[in-house]
């Protein structure tokens, strides 16, 4: 596909609505709305030792429910951070953690149908406490340790439903795989 025109129907802290004029491979005329977002990171806390997540659970606006996943997040006034960079503070600033060690699982596109939205995962271990440093649209998040067995029975019983978290994990099973071969 080829697009021959944009043009940005709404602007925000947060997010670009765009609206594509394309040409498809067969010549035909087409429209794409497209979400811009900045990177994200994703970042799973975990403490091997007791084989336990941190997590958060907060309101979500466009669902009208509280849910709890992964801290996650993009820089503000959509400005592009170096991954890893962007990890450790969404880790700091959701949680209060800080991580000794900071290892990239993989990257995940959120809807790449509709949106240009690419988040990397990492891992993050090490841990020491810290006072979190939310943001005010955080204002009601709360925070705290699951067993890996928690983890498993809240995301089976829909308590966690948040894609992104639940491919993170499944980033985490295949790095467990393979370093058990």
């Amino acid at each position: 596909m080829r697009r021959t025109a944009t043009r940005e129907v709404y602007r925000n802290n947060w997010l670009t609505l765009r609206e594509d004029e394309i040409v498809r491979p067969d010549g035909s005329a087409g429209v794409y709305a497209v979400v811009d977002k900045p990177t994200y990171a994703l970042v799973i806390p975990y403490d091997p030792d007791q084989d336990r997540f941190h997590l958060v659970e907060q309101f979500r606006y466009p669902l009208g429910l509280r849910r709890w996943e992964f801290p996650q997040g993009t820089a503000p006034e959509q400005e592009h951070m170096d991954p890893i960079a962007l990890a450790h503070r969404e880790l700091r600033e959701e949680t209060g953690l800080c991580a000794e060690s900071m290892e990239r699982l993989g990257q995940l596109d959120v809807a790449p149908g509709m949106s240009s939205q690419r988040g990397w995962v990492f891992l993050a271990t090490g841990l020491t406490a810290g006072e979190h440093e939310r943001e005010h649209e955080e204002q009601d998040m709360r925070s705290g340790w699951f067993s890996r067995t928690e983890v498993e029975r809240m995301i089976r019983d829909g308590e966690i439903t948040d894609a992104q978290s639940i491919a993170a994990l499944a980033f985490l099973l295949l790095r467990e795989s393979k370093i058990q071969r």
